[in-house]
C-alpha cells in the first residue's frame, strides 16, 4: 500500500511466514521524501553453535544512510527488547567477526550474545536516513542459522598409485567440538574430455579419510565442508580446494 501526501511516500509491505504452527507478519516499512532508501538485506548466522551469532548486511552505495539502529528481542516477550552493539565495515574489534569470507569486512555486523536454544527472535534493523528511514524486520530460531566457517588445513597425499589420504582440522572459530560434535562432508572435482565433474562424499565425523581412485595421471582438486552433528542449520561454505595429481605406478 502507498499513500502520497505532497511528496512523502509511506510504502508497508507485509509478508507472512509460519513458525511454530502462527503465522507472523513480516513488515518492511520506509518512509521517504524523494527518492526511496534501500532497505538492509540482513543475515544472520551462528557460527559458533549455540554461542556465536552474528547478524549482518552490506551498505548501500546510494544513498548512504547516516546511521543504522538494531534491536533484537524474544518473539513472545516483545517487551523486552534489547540494543545491539553495531560493527561498522573494517572494525577487527569483535572475535566474532568471521575471517574465513573476505567479505566479511565489507559489512556491518550485529552480534546477538546468549541466545537461547529453540526460542524464536525477532531482529529490527533501521537504516536511518535525513528525514527518512528503512526497516528490515525478521525473525528466526537459532537452531535453523547454524552455518560452521569451512575446515581448514585440508591436505591430500597420496600413499600409493590408487590410494589418497584426505585430512583436515574443524574450524577454529567452533568452540564447542566437544559438547556439538560436526560431521564433514568431501567434494573433489577433475575435468573429463572438457566436461566439469565432481562427486560428494559423506557424511564423515571423523577429520581424515582413505579414499581410492582408480584414474593415475588424473588431476584432482578436493574441498572439505563442516556441518553441526545432528543436521542442525546448513553445512559451511567449502574449505579452499587442495589441488593433487595421482601419480602413475
Amino acid at each position: 500500500m502507498a499513500v502520497m501526501a505532497g511528496r512523502v511516500c509511506v510504502t508497508v509491505t507485509l509478508l507472512m511466514c509460519v513458525l511454530g504452527g502462527q503465522a507472523l507478519h513480516l513488515r518492511r516499512l520506509t518512509a521517504t521524501s524523494g527518492n526511496s532508501p534501500s532497505t538492509p538485506t540482513v543475515r544472520c548466522r551462528c557460527a559458533s553453535y549455540p554461542n556465536v551469532t552474528l547478524c549482518s548486511w552490506p551498505e548501500p552505495s546510494h544513498p548512504t544512510p547516516t546511521h543504522y539502529v538494531a534491536t533484537y528481542s524474544e518473539r513472545h516477550r516483545r517487551s523486552v527488547t534489547k540494543h545491539c552493539h553495531l560493527i561498522q565495515p573494517g572494525s577487527s574489534s569483535s572475535d566474532l567477526i568471521s575471517t574465513s569470507s573476505p567479505s566479511s569486512d565489507q559489512l556491518w555486523h550485529c552480534p546477538l550474545p546468549r541466545l537461547k536454544l529453540l526460542t524464536d527472535y525477532i531482529i529490527n534493523v533501521t537504516a536511518v536516513y535525513s528525514g527518512r528511514n528503512s526497516v528490515h524486520l525478521s525473525s528466526f530460531m537459532l537452531e535453523d542459522i547454524v552455518k560452521p566457517d569451512p575446515p581448514v588445513n585440508v591436505q591430500v597425499s597420496p600413499y600409493d598409485f590408487r590410494n589418497l589420504s584426505v585430512q583436515w582440522s574443524p574450524p577454529p572459530t567452533w568452540a564447542l567440538l566437544d559438547i556439538f560434535p560436526l560431521k564433514y562432508q568431501i567434494k573433489y572435482q577433475w575435468e573429463s574430455r572438457g566436461i566439469q565433474k565432481s562427486v560428494n562424499l559423506g557424511p564423515y565425523e571423523s577429520t581424515k579419510v582413505e579414499l581410492k581412485l582408480r584414474s593415475p595421471g588424473r588431476t584432482y582438486l578436493f574441498q572439505v565442508c563442516a556441518k553441526e552433528l545432528l543436521g542442525l542449520g546448513e553445512c559451511s561454505d567449502w574449505s579452499a580446494p587442495v589441488k593433487i595429481t595421482i601419480p602413475k605406478k
